[in-house]
């Protein structure tokens, strides 16, 4: 799969590389800055409810 993405990409190998580069920090650039501040408020760390489990005696 990812060779037929590496093929479809235009110019030579170092341009391919660039345009990979730049995608892939696009995505994280909106995933820092757009998905994760929008998921936050729905996921508390904090509210871990784990009992301890009972010990044999």
């Amino acid at each position: 799969m990812y060779a037929a993405l590496w093929r479809i990409l235009p110019g030579p190998w170092w341009v391919r590389l660039l345009i990979v580069l730049v995608v892939i920090s696009a995505i994280l650039y909106g995933l820092f800055f757009y998905v994760f501040p929008w998921v936050s408020p729905l996921i508390s760390p904090g509210d871990v409810s784990i009992e301890p489990s009972p010990t044999a005696s």
